[in-house]
């Protein structure tokens, strides 16, 4: 299948994501399983697919709002489904790319050295300590890729971020999912689920869908009682939105402890999801090994360029993921005093515990043009977004609700 042309109009586009969507979506049950599609069964007559992949299932996008308005017959929809900053990027950052792209004709620098070097001296940690990737994600799929054989367990606590069962079943590692409590990690369930063979933990704090976040001390005390072979991943995707007090594990975790690792993102906070840079840091003698398979030249020029300039205007940055939290806040109080009960969010996201109504919701929000994300007997997860973008959802639940 062709990929649609430079100059194809907004409904065919929209068709277009709404067939690959449906040829790749990730089936996630409440315990984390992946299942297979047609399509993915096919494709084995195609060539010797390798059986972890034909059961694999594709990473599913949030849908956008371009591609509810084909499926809706609407107008005037918005997408608050993949925990986007609802800002645009600050001038000097979209300036620093512009200036980056007028080289796209050649290669940016496949270690972003001068990246590293910021962020290394940003942190407060020596630059062999840091590494840059493809967005966070792609730093997790390095990790698994260095880490996990066939028949290793990979355990996490579910549900958590999507990826982390599709990069263990890539691998055709083992998921080992504790379950959530109340929508939180049960820390001393996970600790038990570690035993010798385990290679990797992965944890998401705040935790993407649920919002609810770990201690530092939570995680020592986890670290403190596995095996100093097993590498654990503290996931701060949302780290600027989440609470200080809750502590950093850069410096008061790694300096005692070799086996873990930290990532973290320009994607949510700094406005820079559609350049895909995220960054690492670990032990020296991890960061070595995550650099011998990371893609070539992964991180383009114009990412590169961009978080530099994002580091160099955090005075600037600041306030807006300010706002980000001061919404968060508001939205959560509205939906409480409707009557809702939600788990504390410290991402920039809302998370609504629906059950078995969840896509009875989501439908009829979507169909109301407020693009959200399901997660089938579970609970929608809700991007915060500008004010007015949160008045029209909180309008819009009432709605659905009403109609239950």
């Amino acid at each position: 299948m062709s990929s649609p042309s430079h100059g194809a109009s907004a409904a065919t586009v929209a068709r277009y994501g709404e067939a690959m969507t449906a040829g790749n979506t990730l089936g996630t049950d409440t315990t984390g399983t992946t299942t297979t599609d047609a399509g993915a069964t096919a494709a084995g007559a195609l060539g010797s697919v390798r059986p972890a992949i034909r059961a694999l299932a594709a990473y599913r996008p949030g849908k956008s709002a371009a591609q509810a308005e084909q499926e809706h017959g609407i107008t005037e929809a918005i997408k608050l489904a993949s925990n986007e900053n609802p800002f645009a990027p600050i001038p000097a950052v979209v300036e620093a790319a512009r200036r980056a792209a007028a080289d796209a004709n050649l290669y940016a620098d496949h270690r972003a050295t001068a990246l590293r070097v910021a962020l290394a001296d940003w942190i407060g940690v020596d630059v062999d300590h840091v590494t840059v990737g493809c967005g966070s994600v792609g730093i997790l799929q390095q990790l698994c890729l260095t880490f996990v054989d066939p028949g290793d367990p990979v355990v996490f606590p579910w549900l958590s971020f999507e990826a982390y069962p599709v990069y263990t079943r890539m691998m055709n590692g083992v998921a080992v999912k504790p379950p959530l409590i109340d929508h939180r990690f049960d820390m001393e369930a996970v600790g038990g689920a570690v035993d010798e063979r385990t290679k990797l933990v992965l944890l998401a704090t705040p935790n993407n869908p649920t919002g609810t976040a770990i201690s530092t001390a939570q995680v020592e005390h986890l670290l403190a009682n596995i095996p100093d072979s097993v590498i654990v991943l503290v996931d701060e995707a949302y780290r600027e939105f989440n609470d200080p007090a809750l502590g950093d594990p850069v410096h008061e975790l790694l300096p005692r402890y070799r086996n873990l690792v930290v990532t973290r993102t320009f994607s949510k906070a700094y406005g820079l999801a559609g350049l895909r840079v995220g960054y690492a840091i670990a032990d020296p003698a991890i960061i070595t090994e995550l650099d011998k398979i990371l893609l070539a030249f992964a991180v383009n020029g114009a990412g590169q360029a961009a978080a530099l300039a994002a580091l160099e205007s955090l005075d600037v940055i600041r306030p807006k993921i300010d706002a980000i939290v001061a919404e968060r806040g508001r939205v959560a109080a509205a939906l409480t005093d409707a009557g809702h009960d939600l788990p504390p969010s410290l991402g920039n996201f809302v998370y609504l515990p629906l059950g078995a109504d969840t896509d009875t919701v989501y439908n009829h929000l979507e169909r109301n043009g407020v693009v959200t994300r399901p997660f089938t007997g579970d609970g929608i997860r809700v991007t915060v977004g500008t004010e007015a973008q949160n008045d029209r959802f909180l309008t819009a639940l009432d709605d659905a609700v009403s109609a239950l």
